[in-house]
């Protein structure tokens, strides 16, 4: 892989995340990496004919996750040059297929494209669990989820007003189902972990969405599927969300 990083930031973790990646996985384009003096801890992936790039915030450069946020990089951009459905396909056609001749609030609509990103972050990650034990994954992970569901509204919903999209107990639900999910697809992750409670909090906090189904969703991903396959994935846990027990009223009737 060729690997230029550019700015006011250590070049180390970077090289190193390359050279992990590089002992299964390959890059055919380059890969340019600036670090920006940014004071969130954000990145910013871009894909061209001729290269990749990755924009990166000092602060996400210089933390004790720098390795293991460039490896999941890397692992997006080998996917993307694999042509994988979960990076070639726009979110916009499946939600089209779901949702065809309904509303959808807003907010829903916003989480459906969550939704489509965790469904590309499993795929990623199933390379870069391939080559990176998931300890700081898992802790991520752990700290994200404690995080959310500490940040979620004291009332029931329709009776706060959302601040975050982290103060949000349905998409939190989901996002606990993610979390699960992607650590027990590759057995990393213990029955006793702290994750499991959390999640059970999250889902007590939005009754409406069932955090086991949407982990089985997520777990359950076929490693390589086709297009049609791929679509018809990502169509049903978004009618999931947004229909609840509908969903499979309207699956059949397709």
């Amino acid at each position: 892989m060729d690997l230029r990083v550019k700015g006011d930031g250590p070049p180390e973790p970077f090289l190193s995340a390359r050279d992990l990646f590089e002992t299964e996985h390959e890059l055919e384009r380059p890969v340019e990496v600036e670090v920006r003096p940014d004071p969130d801890e954000r990145t910013v992936a871009g894909h061209y004919d001729d290269h990749h790039q990755l924009v990166v915030s000092h602060r996400a450069a210089t933390s004790a996750m720098a390795r293991e946020l460039a490896l999941h990089e890397f692992a997006h951009m080998a996917r993307y040059e694999e042509a994988h459905p979960s990076h070639t396909m726009q979110t916009e056609e499946a939600l089209f297929l779901a949702f065809a001749g309904r509303s959808v609030e807003r907010r829903k609509l916003a989480h459906c494209y969550q939704i489509a990103n965790h469904m590309k972050d499993i795929y990623a990650d199933d390379l870069t669990l391939s080559v990176a034990p998931p300890d700081k994954l898992t802790a991520f992970l752990e700290s994200s989820l404690a995080a959310a569901v500490a940040d979620r509204p004291a009332a029931a919903p329709g009776e706060w007003t959302r601040t975050s999209p982290a103060a949000d107990p349905e998409i939190t639900a989901v996002n606990a189902g993610f979390a699960l999910a992607l650590l027990e697809r590759h057995d990393a992750i213990d029955d006793d972990h702290r994750l499991y409670d959390l999640a059970r909090v999250a889902g007590q906090d939005a009754p409406s969405v069932s955090v086991e189904t949407f982990k089985r969703a997520f777990r359950s991903l076929a490693a390589d599927p086709d297009e049609s396959e791929f679509r018809q994935a990502l169509v049903d846990v978004t009618r999931e969300y947004v229909l609840g027990s509908d969903a499979g009223g309207r699956r059949a009737a397709d």
